[in-house]
């Protein structure tokens, strides 16, 4: 998917919401486990329940892997999924590889291809060599971390060499050197606030994927007024906010009520 594809889709539906399908088979409504599949049903009935209000789906492979090879099966039928009914949306893997050499290239392999999503969450902290092999494929994505929510981020992604860079902006001002705006995204908490102001200095035209919106406290608007570009450049990942908003049967109607509000603050933000 290309970017232009991407924006096109933000422009029809004035929305940038990304719906993450962090499925724990522990919290869903109990009802769906006489489903072959729990994981599966349940992600069929939020991504049906949703799709009208966002543009993007981001599994995150964890809630997928603690289950085993029936998890995997589960994420797989999730991609096949939205492949065939919802081509128009943005698929991004949350995995959060980063290896070098030949692994690298086999993880690329495994999503790239086996996969077949979109785009794919990398680290970049062992260097170039550890996110090429990402940048191999025509038409996919590497979404870099670059500034994360958590609070543990300020360990090392703050910190400051001896001329007063810190650590994340080093991280984007290399890796630019690496692909275009075209290939890649980061990943910038939506916690961090201002910092986004910080980050638009060095990448005023990349896309950025912001997780931390909803349960984990980020403002929807301050992202809007430090990080939107003039083609929006945002794609803003609700997940437990959205998804378990309920635990009855009223589950997907209710992610839908949730998506929508989202969707409709995003239409005025943009």
């Amino acid at each position: 998917m290309t970017r232009q594809q991407i924006v096109e889709q933000i422009r029809k539906k004035k929305s940038f919401l990304c719906v993450g399908l962090d499925t724990d088979v522990r919290k869903i409504p109990q009802h769906l486990n006489h489903e072959d599949d729990p994981v599966f049903a349940f992600n069929r009935a939020i991504i049906d329940a949703t799709a009208p209000y966002c543009v993007c789906y981001k599994p995150n492979l964890a809630f997928y892997e603690c289950n085993g090879s029936r998890g995997i099966v589960a994420f797989e039928k999730t991609i096949e999924y939205l492949k065939t009914n919802y081509p128009d949306h943005l698929v991004i893997a949350d995995a959060k590889r980063g290896d070098i050499g030949n692994t690298a290239s086999m993880y690329a392999r495994c999503f790239f291809e086996a996969y077949d999503v979109d785009a794919l969450t990398v680290a970049p902290y062992m260097g170039e060599d550890s996110v090429k092999p990402f940048l191999e494929y025509e038409g996919k994505w590497v979404v870099l971390l670059a500034l994360t929510s958590n609070k543990g981020s300020h360990d090392f992604q703050l910190t400051e060499d001896n001329s007063g860079e810190r650590l994340f902006e080093r991280v984007i001002r290399r890796s630019q050197e690496w692909a275009t705006d075209e290939q890649m995204m980061y990943v910038v908490g939506a916690t961090q606030g201002s910092l986004f102001q910080d980050i638009r200095r060095i990448a005023p035209r990349h896309f950025l994927l912001v997780p931390g919106v909803g349960a984990q406290g980020g403002s929807l608007e301050e992202v809007c007024r430090w990080g939107m570009t003039d083609d929006c450049g945002l794609l803003v990942n609700s997940s437990r906010g959205i998804i378990y908003a309920s635990n009855g049967e009223d589950f997907a109607e209710r992610a839908a009520e949730k998506a929508q509000e989202l969707h409709e603050q995003m239409s005025r933000l943009l």
